[in-house]
């Protein structure tokens, strides 16, 4: 089983990281011929960090569209960094002092990641609009990444996996000297969700964590009167047709 195991994990990696890389590569040479920033937006490029970085870290349209959405996405997330922030443990030797101050929050990182997700769903039926524009890979990431935390809050709290063992065996894989994995069923089968999720991530709605970044609704600047975007085609139309570069001014 430890073979299967190290086989499959360097295969999800390598998918995941090939799958990632290569969508950001096709997202950042999409050519955003239009200017379509949503408004309001930053009329100077400065103002540009400002309003994606609002995005990323408070989630700003989502908290003014909608409150609860805002909510449950938002503390799905926040239990989503803490965990991810104490895993980082198992990958060195000695753990950073920082990484083990995150250990003392692990519980209620597991709880409110589980509890967000679970919220979620559950406006995934209740709200008519949600599950309107709903499909069926949306139920299932959701329930896959409730299944994940899950398992985690199981293994840690419940069924107890020995931790030193997990260690050696994630320091074999990152130093391409595999160890024995654990025998714990709860562990296998976490460790086989995480892997599911690796393979499925790069296809998946979960790319917005990198497509954020280069949606042309928030990295453009709002300033179409002042300069006025040329599609890069407009060069091959034929000498007769005339192409208008400047904007008209208004009244």
């Amino acid at each position: 089983m430890s073979t299967l195991f190290w086989i499959l994990t360097y295969l999800a990696a390598t998918v995941f990281i090939v799958g990632f890389l290569a969508k950001v590569w096709k997202y950042a040479t999409t050519p955003a011929p239009l200017k379509i920033p949503q408004t309001p937006a930053p009329v100077s490029a400065s103002g540009i960090p400002v309003r994606v970085l609002s995005e990323v870290v408070i989630f700003k349209s989502l908290f003014k569209s909608n409150r609860v959405l805002w909510l449950a996405g938002y503390v799905f997330h926040i239990g989503l960094l803490l965990a991810i922030m104490k895993h980082l443990r198992f990958f060195f030797n000695n753990t950073p002092y920082a990484l083990n101050y995150f250990t003392t929050f692990e519980l209620y990182a597991g709880l409110i990641m589980v509890g967000g997700l679970a919220l979620l769903l559950l406006m995934r039926f209740v709200v008519d609009r949600h599950l309107y524009i709903s499909v069926m890979t949306d139920f299932f990431l959701l329930i896959l990444l409730i299944s994940i935390g899950s398992t985690g809050l199981l293994a840690k709290h419940f069924f107890r996996v020995d931790i030193p063992q997990v260690k050696q065996f994630v320091m074999g894989l990152v130093a391409f000297n595999p160890q024995s994995i654990p025998t714990e069923p709860i562990f296998v089968i976490h460790l086989s969700l995480v892997l599911v999720l690796l393979v499925y991530f790069p296809f998946s709605k979960l790319m917005h964590a990198a497509g954020l970044f280069f949606s042309p609704t928030r990295n453009q600047v709002d300033n179409p009167r002042e300069k006025r975007l040329v599609a890069p085609w407009v060069s091959d139309l034929p000498a007769s047709v005339e192409v208008v570069e400047e904007a008209p001014e208004t009244a």
